[in-house]
């Protein structure tokens, strides 16, 4: 039996709460990015996406380093080949359409950006009931988002 929580007379899975959520989308991260990227908002070095032999990842988050979602430690712009951020862009204090476009500004021609973010259908995640969370994103929120940003393959 998996353990739940409780919200608003609706059940869900208690793992959504406890932290980590990458470890869940990780394998298919895992997929996409290669190369040399960045792991914005991991939280601590334990929960960040590892290095391997197809890639090299810079953990970037305000909590455990001097960088926050729009400055990252980089020489000059279009020099990663991904950008891997789990539950970050719902907590930037900072307008979330503007931290887009710096990171993207970051990634070189076609590098993916994979977001890992709660849905809106997940009711305790909402600003309004989590006052963690400065934004809420839908799936058709974010397709558009990208799309203006000149993305590919969104």
């Amino acid at each position: 039996m998996i353990k739940t929580i409780e919200f608003n007379e609706k059940k869900y899975p208690a793992f959504q709460a406890e932290g980590n959520a990458a470890q869940y989308i990780m394998p298919f991260a895992d997929k996409f990015c290669k190369g040399n990227g960045y792991d914005i908002g991991c939280n601590n070095y334990e929960w960040m996406m590892q290095s391997n032999d197809d890639r090299i990842v810079v953990p970037i988050d305000p909590n455990i380093n001097e960088y926050s979602a729009m400055h990252l430690p980089i020489a000059n712009c279009g020099s990663v080949d991904f950008i891997f951020s789990s539950h970050c862009l719902e907590h930037v204090e900072t307008p979330w359409f503007s931290v887009l476009e710096y990171w993207k500004s970051n990634l070189k021609y076609e590098g993916v950006m994979f977001l890992y973010l709660p849905d809106y259908s997940q009711e305790y995640w909402r600003p309004w009931n989590n006052h963690k969370h400065v934004h809420v994103f839908t799936p058709e929120l974010l397709y558009d988002a990208f799309v203006a940003l000149g993305m590919k393959n969104v």
